[in-house]
């Protein structure tokens, strides 16, 4: 179901120990090839994905479609607000929903550069609400070993507009997605410390802006993305962001 969709009866006559989903995203460049709303486009495929399994036993929120993207202004498009933007935002968001209440919080995130913050939220609201549970995902993470099989780019090819955000939107949206424009991200070594990508994680963070990541704005090997690829990548997320919405909903 969806918070906007319904009336306020509705929404009163719900049992408040339905898990909520608030999805977050981002408005940022996603290289030559794809728009500017991948990520939004991309956590909402999940929440409709989530719906169409367990529509009676989850609610799920407008998305929050500007995120944390100061490391992507350098290129054309990319809206961002600031950590402490977000976090008011978004925590303002959730403590709307807890005065309803409603006590099983999922944030339901598609883009990296909200992760950190993210983290920080959870901590913050969840030692504030001890009554409630907040759940802080990123779809990549949910479903990490069952996906990294489907990488066949390597080391540095998952990061950025890369093969599997491509291969979404070749599923997702595949009329949104500039075939003619797809090139393979121009990765700039660094640190051998510092080198990762969305399934492997570095040992240590490092900050570069996305422009000295990579000058075309791509982090990784769209060009080894296919659409076949997409739905294998949307199931196993899908199937793993159901069990998880599940075992909140069923543990209280």
């Amino acid at each position: 179901m969806y918070w906007d969709l319904l009336t306020s009866p509705e929404i009163d006559a719900l049992e408040r120990r339905i898990p909520v989903i608030l999805p977050v995203a981002a408005t940022e460049q996603h290289g030559p090839h794809l728009p500017l709303a991948t990520d939004r486009l991309i956590g909402e495929h999940f929440c409709k994905k989530i719906d169409e399994a367990i529509s009676d036993q989850v609610l799920i929120l407008p998305t929050v479609s500007v995120g944390c993207s100061e490391h992507h202004l350098g290129f054309a498009g990319s809206l961002s607000v600031t950590h402490h933007t977000f976090l008011m935002q978004v925590e303002d968001i959730l403590n709307s929903v807890f005065s309803h209440g409603f006590r099983n919080l999922v944030i339901l995130n598609s883009h990296g550069g909200n992760q950190g913050i993210g983290t920080v939220i959870t901590e913050k609201f969840g030692f504030r609400h001890p009554d409630a549970t907040l759940t802080f995902v990123t779809w990549w993470k949910a479903a990490g070993e069952a996906i990294f099989a489907l990488n066949d780019s390597g080391p540095g090819g998952v990061g950025h507009a890369c093969e599997f955000e491509t291969s979404l939107m070749l599923l997702i949206a595949p009329d949104l997605v500039r075939v003619k424009n797809i090139e393979k991200g121009r990765n700039q070594p660094t640190f051998r410390w510092a080198e990762g990508d969305m399934l492997r994680g570095s040992q240590a963070s490092f900050y570069r802006t996305m422009r000295a990541m990579t000058p075309n704005g791509v982090f990784g090997s769209p060009e080894k993305a296919s659409a076949e690829k997409g739905w294998e990548i949307s199931r196993l997320v899908s199937e793993s962001l159901v069990h998880i919405i599940s075992d909140i909903r069923t543990s209280q």
